[in-house]
């Protein structure tokens, strides 16, 4: 008889987002490989003057690094500010935590701004037609 050890699988609950190619890079999601998109454009239009992508940051607390932090994009601008911007699907807890620990370390840096672009959150509602006109309107 064979010992047979249960193992347990965590199933990704939140990641289902699809690699996406743009200029001959994978990203994360096609709504990173947009927003990638626009930074070209406006680096072109010259509003920026460069951008990285995907960078590790070491969030360090008294001198010991707590985690590391894969920061989306960093944007450079002509006044020297530095843009933080995190394009976000799903906010999972463990990326609310890291979030909050980045924030407390980077937001009272000067010249810095950190920017959270939520999919979805910003959708201009949908008109709805009404059935009866009439009832609405004191004619």
């Amino acid at each position: 008889m064979k010992n047979k050890t249960l193992m347990y699988k965590q199933f990704k609950s939140y990641n289902v987002a699809k690699k996406k190619e743009y200029a001959g890079l994978t990203y994360d999601s096609n709504f990173e490989a947009g927003y990638a998109q626009e930074l070209d454009l406006r680096q072109k239009a010259g509003e920026i003057l460069k951008w990285e992508r995907q960078i590790n940051l070491n969030l360090a607390v008294n001198g010991f690094i707590v985690c590391q932090y894969r920061i989306d994009f960093i944007v450079y601008y002509p006044d020297n500010t530095i843009e933080y911007v995190e394009c976000k699907g799903y906010p999972t807890p463990v990326w609310k935590l890291k979030w909050k620990l980045f924030e407390a370390l980077y937001s009272d840096l000067p010249d810095v701004k950190l920017t959270v672009i939520q999919q979805g959150r910003f959708k201009a509602p949908k008109p709805r037609r009404v059935k009866n006109y009439r009832q609405f309107n004191n004619n």
